[in-house]
């Protein structure tokens, strides 16, 4: 029998008691024994609570105690998720390839979970967020647009889908960029088998690319300038049939005219 007066208090009650006075007192976080009970959810709730008041070093350290000393808690897969969100949101270099690696080791273990889409979705971010500018270096441009794509697939059903969409059209579009840019410089070059090249290969890859009003124009331009107006016809028509609103629209059907108040002359 109990003559102290004093309600009895559990064991797990005062782990978790310790724990919050260790913490308000910045000392080490380390007061949980491995393996007492509610250690891997309030580790993960912290870990949570970190990355949203965006405390990366406090989010990992939780997150990675967590992941190493629980490998059978149901949190665990949330808390590998946990840690690419923090190296994702860091966004550095050197982050994003450790986000990348937590997104992928999740759908590596957990492929049927039913957060891997999110881990999806999230893995293509990691080189979205790398993409470069239109006249740089386009790899992370091209990974993003094979895990957006892979995203698309996979999870046609997702909630995400909306979003990964938008994406992907961005990512296709920066592309699209790069690709036109290099067609343009051949064009001023006065290359026009080099342009008509790079801009008809962007129309084949890229059917819907938001820029096409330009490359209809410059690639009418460039076989018209080679002498080839009944080629760059239908291109200029196509830039009027397809666009209300574009730069390019008064030149178009200026040429349009041109080109059939004057045919080519058949021998």
């Amino acid at each position: 029998m109990n003559f102290s007066g004093r309600v009895p208090i559990s064991a797990y009650t005062c782990t978790l008691v310790a724990l919050v006075l260790v913490t308000a007192c910045g000392a080490k976080r380390e007061v949980i024994p491995p393996g007492a009970a509610g250690a891997d959810k309030f580790l993960y709730e912290n870990g949570m609570a970190s990355l949203k008041d965006r405390k990366w070093m406090d989010a990992r350290d939780y997150f990675t105690k967590l992941i190493d000393g629980y490998p059978q808690s149901s949190y665990r897969a949330d808390a590998k998720l946990g840690m690419g969100d923090v190296y994702l949101a860091e966004g550095t270099a050197d982050s994003l390839v450790f986000a990348q690696n937590e997104f992928r080791e999740f759908l590596t273990y957990y492929p049927t979970s039913a957060r891997a889409d999110y881990a999806q979705h999230k893995l293509a971010m990691t080189h979205f967020r790398g993409m470069r500018g239109p006249g740089r270096d386009q790899t992370e441009t091209k990974e993003a647009i094979r895990e957006l794509e892979i995203f698309v697939q996979r999870y046609p059903n997702s909630s995400l889908a909306e979003e990964v969409q938008m994406r992907l059209r961005e990512a296709k579009d920066r592309m699209g960029q790069h690709e036109f840019g290099i067609g343009l410089t051949y064009y001023r070059s006065r290359w026009y088998p080099g342009a008509v090249a790079r801009f008809q290969e962007l129309l084949k890859s890229d059917p819907a690319y938001s820029g096409r009003d330009a490359v209809y124009f410059y690639l009418a331009e460039s076989l018209r300038k080679a002498n080839d107006k009944d080629r760059a016809l239908p291109y200029y028509e196509r830039l009027v049939a397809e666009f209300e609103t574009s730069e390019y629209l008064e030149d178009a059907r200026k040429w349009i005219s041109e080109i059939k108040a004057n045919p080519t002359k058949r021998s």
